[in-house]
């Protein structure tokens, strides 16, 4: 009897052992070098069940206006993962299809993304496939007729959805539609204008051996160095001309439009608004104060099952979609990019309260900047509370390995190295309180606002205007008392 609870215990052991042996260790030092051609490799050799691959090119919207390219961001980004020189499209798809895994490519506003997932054994067939993909892509007429035609479809589509389409006007409006304010998307305009030859020269300005970041997740060093001597020895640079990259300049500003009519619109009863400022860049020491800001705001639905993690103790939750049951949602957003930044806020309510929004916001982002307590102002629970959520979520997020990989890929992109998830921990752990107030104060009175309205105009009254009594933007502020002048609050 005892001698079988031993084999037994023998038999468990073993199969523990090979369920644990690739447990993460998060201080595994990242291996980053460049080579000689200029990409940067970017490897973590943590072994895991499965591997990630990914290729980050400098290029993406905030480049096309400088290069008279508007659009061609989003059109290559559906041309991913078709013909090459190499591989016909039958064989490139039925190879992705065999592989199994995860593979994708995202174009956005400073990198082309091109990302995948496989099994171990099947690294080097995946890496081959994106090195087709990205670095020997045919580009025919056919295929790019094709997702020109259907691109045209996709932008009558998101032209219906305000969740997708006004964020994006938002971001534009905030840049005066230049630079950072180009259009993430092709515009319907551009649809008939794009030849293959715009397409050619937009691949021979930014995909480049100095403008590439290779990332490996879960793959040893000499694989790695194996896998790029093999598929990209020869990739040499097309241009000697330097990436021409114009500064971001916020301007704010204002832009309203109707709610869609018509058989197709998705029937939203709903109108909206949204209201921010410049915020911070990717590399400024604020950039954690401001996302312990963002998490302390929240932000939800007016609907949710709740439960641990749910942010249903943020203030979006607690002042304003508990408080007030004509506001729908009411969401904080925050996006960081190389050399600028946005926060602010969305909230979708019914039309008859359009009038009050804008209210709403000025005296809530003014208690933002209150040190007093006892009146609305932030307080240590409140940050303190912010801060693990922070965490919490970052650590979730890494659980990801595509979300690992395109973290380390745009980190050696941006800043040259990568930040370890514990030093994150630590530069948020750091955060007080009055880095918050401060961090408020900073945000809300250093630009004017970029506001979008979805819905009557008229309705929503005159939004600066209000944000000014509340001391938000650059305006001039005024003596008025606001106490005397608030009817809902």
């Amino acid at each position: 009897m005892l001698s079988r609870f031993t084999s037994a215990k023998r038999q468990v052991s073993s199969t523990l052992k090979r369920h644990v042996r690739f447990n993460s260790n998060v201080s595994t030092p990242t291996i980053i070098e460049t080579l000689p051609n200029g990409i940067q490799v970017a490897i973590d050799p943590t072994p895991s069940y499965f591997s990630a691959l990914g290729f980050y090119v400098k290029a993406g919207s905030r480049y096309e206006g400088t290069y008279g390219l508007s659009g061609c961001s989003h059109i290559l980004d559906k041309l991913s993962f078709k013909s090459s020189q190499n591989f016909d499209l039958k064989n490139m798809t039925e190879s992705l299809n065999k592989l199994g895994g995860n593979y994708m490519c995202a174009s956005s506003r400073e990198s082309m993304i091109y990302q995948a997932s496989v099994f171990n054994n099947d690294v080097e067939k995946m890496f081959e496939l994106l090195t087709e993909t990205v670095v020997r892509p045919k580009l025919t007429q056919e295929e790019i007729d094709e997702q020109l035609l259907g691109t045209e479809y996709e932008l009558n589509e998101i032209w219906l959805q305000s969740d997708l389409l006004l964020p994006e006007l938002f971001q534009q409006v905030a840049y005066s539609h230049k630079n950072l304010g180009c259009p993430l998307l092709c515009p319907a305009d551009r649809l008939n204008k794009i030849r293959r030859d715009d397409l050619l020269k937009y691949r021979n300005t930014f995909y480049n051996p100095e403008n590439l970041v290779i990332a490996f997740s879960g793959v040893e060093e000499d694989q790695a160095h194996k896998l790029i001597e093999k598929y990209m020895g020869d990739f040499k640079s097309k241009s000697n001309a330097k990436l021409i990259m114009e500064p971001a300049q916020y301007t704010g500003g204002e832009f309203s439009l109707p709610i869609p009519k018509g058989i197709e619109y998705r029937g939203e009863e709903f109108h909206h608004l949204y209201v921010g400022f410049e915020g911070v860049d990717i590399q400024s020491k604020d950039i954690y104060k401001l996302a312990v800001l963002q998490m302390l705001i929240g932000g939800g639905g007016s609907f949710s099952a709740g439960g641990p993690g749910k942010g249903m103790y943020s203030r979006a939750y607690t002042r304003v979609l508990n408080q007030y049951g004509f506001v729908e949602s009411c969401k904080s957003f925050i996006h960081n990019f190389t050399d600028s930044g946005l926060f602010g806020v969305s909230l979708s309510c019914v039309p008859q309260a359009d009038r009050v929004m804008a209210e709403l916001v000025g005296y809530e982002f003014n208690l933002l900047m209150s040190h007093d307590v006892g009146k609305g102002g932030i307080s240590d629970r409140e940050v303190s509370r912010a801060k693990n959520q922070l965490k919490s979520s970052l650590m979730m997020n890494l659980e990801s390995k595509m979300v690992q990989l395109e973290d380390m890929g745009r980190q050696v992109q941006i800043y040259g190295k990568r930040v370890d998830v514990i030093e994150m921990c630590e530069q948020i752990d750091s955060v007080t309180r009055s880095d918050v107030i401060k961090m408020a104060e900073k945000v809300f009175t250093g630009s004017e606002p970029t506001i979008v309205v979805q819905g009557n105009r008229e309705d929503y009254g005159d939004i600066r205007g209000m944000l000014n009594r509340y001391g938000l933007g650059q305006q001039p502020k005024t003596s008025e008392d606001n106490s005397k002048s608030r009817k809902w609050f």
